[in-house]
């Protein structure tokens, strides 16, 4: 079967409707690039948008986005040239309360913690031909975040439509406090520590990020573009992770150190 004959055979709502169960049951379903034929990028985000648009209707918000593979590692390990982005659903964000936050563990299948930059857009940002001094003078302020991935898919056995489809492998997340004064700041620069019981379990730095986390920004609102969207005053963006993911378990305490910002622990419970 040809990549266009099986793109046309892809009932998008049905394989929206697998990933939420999914989510609901916490019980993980093959890779749809295996079981389904799914290869097509357009197709895996139109699966993407068929789920939150679910959501939606059962009273979820979008409240921002997140942008994955940012690192060019990960992008060589999957094959691709470019990030992925999903939407950050309101129900999995846990604000913090004096630099801690709690979240719950049970909901989630086979998670782990990424460190990165939330971006708290300003005014419009839209494509085509965004640039990264363009996506900072957007932003109106940044803080230290912490994303938990997760993936519907069994084994994390993902190829790039697997994870797109699975709105970019969303699990949670959390911010510090808002800066501006990390908008004059180098963010290439800006280092993170993640420490767990005392021990380094992870670092990184800005430059992580597509060489900028801005420059991610950037690309993020030149994709949905190309979607008929754009990013808009409130919308929070998700830098993608500034080093290794490191793997969650119920009781785990992790504490995010980056530039001059409080730390942020974060507890499984």
């Amino acid at each position: 079967m040809s990549e266009q004959s099986a793109g046309a055979a892809i009932d998008t709502e049905a394989l929206a409707r697998r990933l939420d169960e999914a989510w609901e049951s916490r019980e993980p379903i093959a890779p749809l690039s295996e079981s389904d034929g799914l290869e097509d990028v357009d197709r895996a985000y139109e699966i993407q948008t068929t789920w939150s648009e679910m959501r939606i209707g059962r009273g979820e918000r979008i409240i921002g986005r997140k942008i994955g593979l940012t690192s060019f590692a990960m992008q060589d390990q999957l094959g691709v040239s470019e990030p992925d982005y999903g939407s950050l659903w309101d129900s999995r964000y846990f604000p913090a309360q004096g630099g801690r936050v709690e979240m719950p563990a049970e909901p989630f299948l086979q998670p782990f913690l990424e460190g990165e930059l939330a971006f708290l857009i300003g005014r419009p940002l839209a494509g085509p031909g965004v640039t990264l001094q363009e996506a900072l003078a957007a932003t109106k302020a940044l803080a230290v975040a912490v994303e938990v991935v997760d993936s519907r898919i069994e084994d994390w056995n993902i190829k790039l439509p697997d994870t797109i489809a699975d709105n970019a492998s969303y699990g949670a997340f959390t911010i510090g406090p808002w800066s501006r004064s990390l908008r004059e700041v180098d963010l290439r620069t800006v280092g993170m520590l993640i420490n767990q019981s005392g021990n380094r379990v992870a670092e990184g730095m800005g430059s992580a990020s597509l060489g900028h986390p801005a420059e991610a920004v950037a690309w993020l609102a030149n994709k949905l573009t190309s979607f008929g969207t754009s990013l808009e005053p409130g919308d929070i963006v998700l830098s993608g992770s500034l080093g290794n993911a490191v793997p969650v378990q119920q009781g785990d305490v992790f504490v995010l150190e980056a530039h001059g910002q409080s730390p942020l622990t974060v507890s499984f419970t």
